[in-house]
């Protein structure tokens, strides 16, 4: 599966791993889980690893697109773990779409993001 999640300190950090290129129907099971997850705890922190992340096709990145929009305020830290430097640009690119503080880490460094993504 292109989207992987993984619910870490109850539910409070959600790690998210991406994969391959993503389709439109990935997001069908994506949103759904991370909404429950922000009804439940409120903001969230999220881990997001790119590695081995190839893109969206145009579908997935419209509804990307809209995710985004939607959960502006929902995401109180996103660590961005890639090993591409196009995946360090997005998250530049990303930091006017949420409220999220927004770090990126190269692939090596995954745990200091999980670090960050620790500290009050």
């Amino acid at each position: 599966m292109p989207i992987q999640l993984n619910e870490e300190n109850g539910g409070k950090l959600l790690g998210v791993h991406v994969s391959g290129k993503l389709a439109k129907a990935d997001y069908e099971h994506f949103v759904p889980e991370f909404e429950r997850l922000v009804r439940l705890h409120g903001n969230l922190r999220v881990l997001f690893d790119m590695t081995g992340f190839h893109g969206w096709d145009a579908g997935a990145l419209w509804d990307d697109i809209k995710f985004d929009l939607k959960h502006f305020a929902d995401i109180e830290r996103l660590a961005m773990i890639g090993d591409k430097k196009w995946q360090h640009g997005m998250a530049i690119f990303c930091k006017p779409f949420t409220k999220a503080a927004i770090r990126y880490f190269d692939h090596t460094n995954a745990a200091e993001a999980r670090k960050w993504l620790g500290e009050a």
